[in-house]
C-alpha cells in the first residue's frame, strides 16, 4: 500500500502520551536465591511495588501499602530476595522483612535515613545495608528479625556501595570512596572481618584493590567461597579480577579490549555479571559505545562464549540462579520496549512486558550509530532515528530532535526510548549526542569532558546538528535541542553561545547557575564539579562564563523550561533564575512546574501533559516556521 502525505510533525502514530506515560518502568530483576522464584520492581506512575512469578509461571504483586525505593544518591538497590525472605528499602527510609510466602511486611529498622543495598547473611541472622542521613554514610548492620537496634558496622568514608556477604559467613566486602571522587574515578574495594560473638562487629578490614585514579565495583564471592570478584577500571578499559582469599592472588580474567564490562555506578544495585552455582563460569555483559552483548567465561580455562540476544542491543541487570543456573535480565532494543527475559541455556522467555500493549517492532524506529568529527579531529558519536511510519512520508528532510544525556558522564544506549519512538511516529528525526565526556567508549573519551564541562558538550552538539543538516537528515531551520539536568545545561548554554543553531530548546530540570549549584546540590554530586569545571575560587571565572544565567541576554531561540518542584539535585532555583531573564528578552518561552515531582517526572498525568505541551509549542513556533 502506497504511503499518503502529510507535513512532517502531523503523522498520525501507533503511540499517544498517555499510553507512553502509562508504560511501566522495570528497574531490577532478582532470582529469589534458593528457590525458582523471579523477583523484580516495576513501577507505573507514582506507584512501585515488587513482582514475583514462581516455577510454574504464577504472577504475584507482593506490595500493596509499601513502596520500595532506594534512598541513597540516586536510588537503586532497594531490595534483596533470599531462600524464602525479602528484604527491601521502604519510600519512608525503613528497610521493610517479608518472610516466607504468605509473611506480612514488618519494619527491621526504625526511621534513620536512607537505606539501599541489603544483604543477608548466609546464617540468615544479619542484614548489611547502605545507610545514609544526606551528610553521613555508613555501613550498617541489623538482625533479620529487627530484634535490636542497627548499629554501624564500617564509617569513615563519605560513600559506601553493594556489601555483600562471603557464603560461609564471617566476612563482607564493599566499595566505598570520597570526595572529590566519583564512583567512577576512584573507589576502593575492601574486604572486612567480622565477629559475632554478642552481637557483630568489625575486626579487620583489608583493602583488596582500587585507589583515587582506578574504580572498583561490584564486588562478589564466587559460590564456593574461593574468589572475590569484581571489576576494575584502571586503564581504558574494564578488567574482571578474581582475588584468590587463600593465596591473596589476583588473576585477570578477562581483558576489556575495546569494551567495557559496567557502566558508571550512578545508582547501588547495578550488576552487570553473575557467577554460575557450581563457580565455574561467569555471565557478563560487553559494552560497546550504545550497545551491549551477553558472553560468558569459562574460570579455569579464560574461554568465553557469546549467548545470543538478538534482537536486543541494551541488556541490564543480569542475575544468575543459584538453584538452575538460569539467567534472568532487563533487555531492549530501539524497536523493542524493556522486558524481563530468562534464559535456560537454550532459548529465551519473556517473563514480563514494559507497555501493557505489544507494540509492533516493524512499527517503532531502529537507531543507527553515526560519528562525526569535532573541531580538533575527536571523533564523537551519535544515535539517530529517522522518522519512521509505515502509513505516511513527506517531502524534503525532516524537523529534528537533538538530545542529550543527562550525567554528563553517562552514555545513550541502544535502548528503547518511549519519546524517540513518538516523535518519529509523528514524523521528526531523533538523535541521542554521546559527546566527550560519555561514557562507552573508553576512559579517555570519558575524560576529554574533565574541566571542559559547558564547552565540549555544547560544540558536539551543534557539531551533531550541523552534521545531519549537511547529510540532508534535518532540516537545518527546524532542529531543537532538547535535554535533562546535564543535558539541560547543555541545552542553555547552546542557546547563549550559539543563537540560531536551533529553532528552539527544551531543558528539563537544567541547570543555568553554577554556582548556587554547588551550594544547593545533594551530596552525592557536591563536589563533582571540581573535576568537571575547577575548583572555586579559582575557577570562577569559568564558572561564570559557562552559566547561562549571566548569558541569557545573548538567547533569540524559544525555549522550554520544565521543573519538579522537589528536586533537590537541581533545585527549582536553577529555571527560576533563567526563567527570570527569559522573561525581559520578549522571545517565546513556556515554564511548566509540576508538584511533587523531584528529578525526573513520575507521574503520568504530567508525563502526558509535558509531551502535549512540547507538540503544541513546536507547532506554533517552529514546526511551520518559514526558512
Amino acid at each position: 500500500m502506497s504511503k499518503k502525505k502529510m507535513p512532517y510533525g502531523l503523522w498520525p502514530t501507533i503511540l499517544s502520551p498517555e499510553t507512553i506515560a502509562l508504560g511501566k518502568r522495570l528497574s531490577d530483576v532478582q532470582w529469589h536465591q534458593g528457590t525458582d522464584e523471579l523477583v523484580w520492581e516495576e513501577g507505573r506512575s507514582t506507584q512501585t511495588t515488587l513482582m514475583s512469578m514462581s516455577a510454574e509461571g504464577t504472577l504475584r504483586e507482593l506490595l500493596d501499602t509499601h513502596t520500595p525505593k532506594g534512598g541513597v544518591g540516586y536510588g537503586g538497590g532497594s531490595f534483596c530476595a533470599d531462600r524464602g525472605e525479602i528484604i527491601f528499602a521502604e519510600k519512608d527510609q525503613r528497610l521493610i522483612r517479608m518472610s516466607g510466602r504468605y509473611g506480612q511486611p514488618t519494619a527491621i529498622t526504625p526511621v534513620l535515613g536512607g537505606a539501599a543495598s541489603p544483604s543477608i547473611s548466609p546464617d540468615h541472622q544479619w542484614v548489611v545495608y547502605v545507610s545514609s542521613d544526606g551528610k553521613q554514610d555508613v555501613l550498617a548492620v541489623v538482625p533479620l528479625d529487627g530484634s535490636r537496634w542497627p548499629v554501624q558496622l564500617v564509617q569513615g568514608a563519605d560513600f559506601y556501595m553493594q556489601p555483600c556477604w562471603h557464603p560461609q559467613g564471617g566476612a563482607v566486602a564493599w566499595v566505598e570512596w570520597n570526595h572529590p571522587q566519583m564512583p567512577w574515578d576512584g573507589t576502593l574495594l575492601c574486604l572486612g572481618h567480622l565477629n559475632t560473638e554478642n552481637g557483630i562487629r568489625l575486626t579487620e578490614k583489608n583493602v583488596v584493590d582500587g585507589d583515587e585514579t582506578h574504580a572498583a565495583r561490584q564486588p562478589q564471592f564466587s559460590p564456593d567461597g574461593r574468589f572475590l570478584s569484581y571489576i576494575l577500571e584502571e586503564s581504558e578499559w574494564d578488567t574482571l579480577i578474581l582475588f584468590d582469599l587463600e593465596s591473596c592472588e589476583k588473576h585477570q580474567l578477562v581483558i576489556g579490549n575495546g569494551y567495557h564490562l559496567s557502566e558508571p555506578a550512578w545508582i547501588q544495585g547495578v550488576r552487570s555479571y553473575g557467577w554460575s552455582a557450581d563457580s565455574q563460569r561467569i555471565t557478563f555483559f560487553k559494552i560497546i559505545g550504545s550497545f551491549v552483548s551477553l558472553w560468558q567465561v569459562d574460570v579455569k580455562t579464560g574461554k568465553q562464549v557469546q549467548i545470543p540476544t538478538d534482537p536486543y542491543t541494551y541488556l541490564e541487570q543480569i542475575s544468575v540462579s543459584q538453584t538452575t543456573d538460569e539467567i534472568a535480565l532487563i533487555a531492549s532494543a530501539s524497536n523493542y520496549p524493556a522486558r524481563i527475559m530468562r534464559w535456560n541455556g537454550k532459548s529465551w522467555k519473556v517473563v514480563t512486558y514494559a507497555t501493557t500493549d505489544l507494540l509492533d517492532p516493524q512499527e517503532l524506529p531502529i537507531c543507527e550509530e553515526i560519528s562525526w568529527k569535532a573541531a580538533n579531529g575527536t571523533k564523537v558519536y551519535g544515535l539517530y532515528y529517522a522518522p519512521h511510519n509505515g502509513n505516511w512520508k513527506a517531502d524534503g528532510p525532516p524537523p529534528v530532535f537533538i538530545n542529550v544525556h543527562g550525567g554528563p558522564t553517562s552514555c545513550a544506549m541502544a535502548s528503547y526510548s518511549s519519546f524517540a519512538a513518538y516523535f518519529t511516529g509523528r514524523g521528526y528525526g531523533w538523535m541521542e549526542v554521546n559527546h566527550r565526556g560519555s561514557s562507552g567508549y573508553g576512559r579517555s573519551y570519558r575524560e576529554l569532558l574533565q574541566g571542559s564541562w559547558g564547552i565540549l558538550d555544547v560544540e558536539d552538539a551543534v557539531d551533531g546538528a550541523r552534521t545531519l543538516a549537511n547529510q540532508h537528515l534535518a532540516d537545518g531551520n527546524r532542529m531543537m535541542i532538547r535535554g535533562g539536568s546535564a543535558g539541560g545545561y547543555t541545552v542553555l548554554n547552546a542557546l547563549t553561545m550559539f543563537p540560531g543553531v536551533f529553532a528552539a530548546g527544551i531543558s528539563l530540570y537544567g541547570i543555568s547557575n553554577l554556582f548556587s549549584l554547588t551550594v544547593d546540590t545533594h551530596k552525592f554530586e557536591a563536589h563533582y564539579q571540581d573535576s568537571l569545571i575547577g575548583k572555586l575560587p579559582k575557577a570562577a571565572a569559568k564558572y561564570h562564563a559557562r552559566s547561562a544565567i549571566f548569558h541569557a541576554d545573548q538567547i533569540r531561540d524559544p525555549l522550554m523550561i520544565f521543573q519538579g518542584d522537589k528536586d533537590t539535585v537541581v533545585p527549582p532555583n536553577q529555571s527560576e533564575q533563567i526563567v527570570a531573564e527569559i522573561r525581559k528578552l520578549g522571545i517565546p518561552y513556556l515554564y511548566q512546574v509540576y508538584e511533587g515531582e523531584g528529578h525526573g517526572f513520575r507521574k503520568s498525568e504530567n508525563i502526558a501533559d509535558s509531551i502535549h505541551q512540547v507538540e503544541r509549542f513546536l507547532m506554533q513556533h517552529v514546526l511551520f516556521k518559514e526558512a
